[in-house]
């Protein structure tokens, strides 16, 4: 039998990774959401509709029409100092519309898989396993708990929460850029840039997340899973293996603290993961970074494709 997979959010970057990967299997029947009235991706073999996942009754039409066996929650507000500026709509989508969203699955016997962030912890003690406690700094921080306890009510074994890291990768169409994408272009441009030294990750490319979360679906796991990368570095020094997997200036790249921008949102200087629990569980294994950061700029790759555990 097939399983009925919806995927909320599917125009951003992990949807439109989530529905390449879940699309072509034939175990699953994938239909995408998003706000916009067509996808932004291309491929993926799914239907797609467009949907606000703040109206509570097109979410009802929703599961009534589709019946869904798994619902994974991508749609999010996910620009931090906007977060700040805006914080009712950032409260609506990440919080309340979680609430809505596991009520339908507690109604509908639906599993729900909701995507979460390391900015529900304090960078104070970093990397983090999934049973430490959160303490967010920044208003999207505390919207993306609140959505985390919401989750909590689809019921007893139906949902999942997966916590993923400054995530980067090369989606199809009409999502905003992202952080090797940003360094790449500025660099190319022969551009100066100041990137932070006192902020520690563990960067997560979108082809890992979306197969980590698959793994959760297809094991029918519960629980907290932490998805990203395995290497805990500076943003400052993430930017200069992204220059040196260009071939590009690394003088280009200056030092800044946290201190250095005017930001709305404060930041948590050290989170990154700890992913023993997703290695064992799910068998998840994350590539390396160099063959990943050329991957997303379609540069060329001087081996195969391999996880850096077998590296």
């Amino acid at each position: 039998m097939f399983n009925r997979i919806l995927i909320t959010g599917a125009n951003g970057m992990l949807g439109q990774e989530l529905v390449k990967l879940m699309g072509r299997k034939p175990e699953y029947d994938v239909l995408a959401t998003g706000r916009d009235a067509e996808p932004r991706f291309k491929g993926g073999s799914c239907g797609y509709t467009q949907l606000d996942i703040t109206n509570a009754k097109a979410l009802e039409r929703l599961f009534d029409d589709f019946e869904p066996d798994v619902v994974i929650n991508c749609a999010a507000m996910t620009q931090v100092d906007d977060c700040e500026r805006e914080r009712e709509r950032c409260w609506q989508v990440n919080a309340e519309a979680v609430e809505m969203l596991a009520e339908c699955c507690r109604n509908h016997g639906a599993r729900l898989v909701q995507i979460s962030t390391d900015f529900v912890f304090d960078g104070e003690d970093g990397p983090y396993r999934e049973n430490a406690r959160p303490q967010p700094l920044s208003y999207y921080g505390r919207s993306k708990l609140a959505g985390e306890n919401h989750a909590r009510a689809a019921g007893m074994d139906k949902w999942a929460i997966v916590r993923t890291v400054l995530v980067y990768g090369a989606p199809d169409q009409g999502t905003r850029g992202n952080f090797v994408t940003w360094v790449y272009d500025k660099l190319k441009a022969g551009e100066a840039i100041k990137v932070v030294t006192d902020q520690w990750r563990t960067p997560t490319w979108v082809v890992d997340l979306a197969d980590g979360v698959e793994r959760v679906v297809r094991y029918r796991k519960s629980g907290v899973f932490h998805i990203s990368g395995r290497e805990l570095m500076t943003v400052n020094e993430f930017a200069h293996r992204i220059a040196e997997s260009a071939g590009l200036d690394a003088n280009l790249i200056g030092k800044a603290d946290r201190n250095t921008f005017t930001q709305p949102a404060e930041r948590p200087a050290k989170t990154g993961f700890i992913i023993l629990k997703a290695e064992t569980e799910l068998g998840y294994r994350p590539h390396d970074l160099d063959h990943t950061i050329r991957k997303t700029l379609g540069l060329s790759t001087s081996s195969r494709s391999s996880p850096s555990s077998q590296a």
